[in-house]
């Protein structure tokens, strides 16, 4: 069994920031492409942003510049800091971790975390 839980989220003034994060499970963490979703009332998911085991990045081109993806493999856990946000980027936030082969391949959801940008 995958376990994916995520934190952090509240309510921030427009150009505040948040820290989001979000732990897995060890087992499959290490060798997981983590990536944070986002759904807004009314609206399909949306990716964020991805990380793979390599590190390498990807953003939704409305939060470039703006949202940072990182992981810590020894705590088993990513991030994403979120700065000069703006209403719009109010939504429920989601993490994902996604196995690509192997026994637990597949995606695992974590249960969401709101995030509300409002003064």
């Amino acid at each position: 069994q995958v376990h994916v839980v995520e934190s952090g989220g509240g309510l921030v003034q427009p150009g505040g920031s948040l820290r989001l994060s979000c732990a897995a499970s060890g087992s499959i963490f290490s060798r997981a492409r983590m990536g944070w979703y986002r759904q807004a009332p009314g609206k399909e998911r949306e990716l964020v942003a991805t990380i793979t085991s390599g590190i390498n990045t990807n953003y939704l081109d409305s939060v470039k510049g703006r949202f940072t993806i990182s992981r810590d493999n020894a705590k088993n856990t990513v991030y994403l800091q979120m700065n000069s946000l703006k209403p719009e980027d109010t939504a429920v936030y989601y993490c994902n971790a996604y196995i690509g082969v192997g026994l637990l391949m597949g995606d695992y959801w974590g249960q969401g975390t709101q995030v509300t940008v409002s003064s």
